[in-house]
């Protein structure tokens, strides 16, 4: 792949954001939505797709595997092969930086019984892996990673593929939906139990296609769990999709963010996901105090949307733990922002997943965030912020991380000074647009080159 251009990122503070807004669609729908495509027979129509360096590889995986497909504007069009036409790639399929890609294609693949290895960034690869190695292999794939991490290395299994019982060690959608896919592919149902909820973006999309998957609450002495069951359909021919992908909430926190710390403001985000699952954001922000009014709008194929409403509010500090963290856990550097900018003692614990993004968001967001005067402390599983309501500004680092560049260019839109943001180049990964929206809405952001 080549090298984006080196950017930095200036934002300072200026006038309230004022104006309406609509995302591309949202990043975890759009990894699905294009494999699942790949996966049907015949053509599928994505709308609002998300056009960006994050989705590129997934892409690029399914052209690899004989996929044909084409974007026109935000629409891709997907000509499906059914999962027993996919072509063996001709080289390892470079998954760049997204574990998502990486573990779905692992699923897919393992029930396609095709060869392959899935590989990518130098980031990915220090990526766990061993979490959906250990279960793909009880269901008879020969799977081999490098020392637990990427590339992995399928060899290529005899099919169906063995019913799967397992309990996850932690809350993941991705682990569930590797597991998932790969059941597709066995002779008998998969049953998969976690000790808290996760994204079920996978488990909806299939029952649209006419999948049964059945989810529901058990309880274990005094555990509660989360189990979800495949039953396999037979013969496996999937339908081709055609939907619309609903505005991106992660993207969305950054917009959230910036107008509660901007004094004066008043946005509206139209047609955002609202799946509970990845709401939690809102929910933690309500609790310092936030003013954020939620407008369903609907389901669409079995996703809640709906508009956002957020007005600048006085914030004051709370506690995040448990539950709440997992639905929630891609955005904590936007939520940071606003605890450094509440009045009070921020604490944040059971969130030591943060360590295996693509960054260390528990050390790099606590190490730059007091680069800009922020009184964070970093503790093994989070962290402990004490906000006195500001930030000074200063020079900061995304180091490579997406959301981090994001999070840290909010924080100069309140700031007694501006903040620049160096490797600023790292948003275009999963929000494009990001500084022209930003823009739009009033915000004093300004992008540059770095020509050394």
């Amino acid at each position: 792949m080549n090298q984006p251009e080196k950017l930095r990122l200036i934002s300072s503070p200026g006038k309230p954001l004022r104006g309406s807004v609509s995302l591309p669609g949202d990043k975890s729908l759009a990894h699905r939505a294009a494999l699942l495509a790949g996966l049907a027979h015949g053509e599928s129509r994505i709308d609002n797709y998300l056009v960006a360096g994050v989705t590129a590889a997934m892409l690029g995986a399914l052209a690899a595997l004989g996929v044909p497909w084409k974007l026109e504007g935000r629409r891709l069009l997907v000509n499906g092969r059914g999962l027993s036409e996919l072509a063996p790639a001709g080289k390892p399929l470079d998954c760049g930086n997204s574990a998502t890609t990486l573990r779905l294609l692992a699923g897919a693949l393992a029930a396609a019984g095709l060869p392959v290895v899935l590989d990518g960034s130098p980031g990915l690869r220090l990526r766990p892996m061993m979490r959906i190695v250990t279960p793909l292999q009880m269901m008879g794939v020969a799977i081999q990673p490098t020392q637990g991490c990427a590339p992995l290395i399928l060899a290529g299994s005899a099919r169906p593929l063995k019913p799967l019982h397992y309990r996850l060690p932690v809350a993941s959608a991705q682990v569930k939906s590797c597991l998932l896919l790969a059941a597709l592919a066995a002779d008998g149902n998969t049953t998969l139990i976690e000790p808290g909820p996760s994204r079920d973006h996978t488990e909806l999309m299939l029952r649209n296609l006419g999948i049964s998957v059945v989810s529901r609450q058990v309880i274990d002495g005094d555990e509660m769990l989360y189990e979800t069951q495949l039953e396999p359909p037979q013969p496996l021919r999937l339908p081709p999709l055609e939907l619309t992908l609903p505005g991106d909430i992660s993207s969305a926190a950054f917009l959230i963010v910036a107008a509660l710390i901007t004094p004066g403001a008043q946005i509206e985000i139209n047609r955002v996901c609202l799946n509970p699952t990845r709401t939690g954001l809102i929910d933690a922000l309500r609790q310092m105090g936030a003013e954020i009014d939620v407008r369903q709008a609907g389901d669409q194929h079995g996703e809640l949307v709906g508009d956002l409403l957020v007005r600048y509010s006085p914030l004051h500090g709370t506690r995040v733990a448990g539950p709440l963290v997992v639905r929630m856990i891609d955005e904590f550097p936007a939520f940071a922002i606003a605890a450094a900018y509440a009045q009070g003692e921020t604490i944040v614990s059971q969130a030591e997943e943060l360590r295996l993004k693509e960054s260390d968001r528990i050390g790099v967001l606590c190490s730059q965030l007091r680069l800009l005067g922020a009184d964070i402390h970093e503790t093994s599983d989070g962290f402990v912020l004490y906000g006195d309501g500001r930030l000074d500004g200063g020079t900061v680092a995304a180091h490579g991380d997406h959301r981090l560049a994001m999070a840290l260019a909010v924080a100069g839109l309140a700031s007694r000074e501006p903040v620049v943001v160096l490797g600023a180049e790292a948003y275009r990964e999963s929000f494009p647009d990001f500084d022209s929206v930003l823009h739009g809405l009033g915000a004093d952001v300004a992008l540059e080159p770095v020509t050394r």
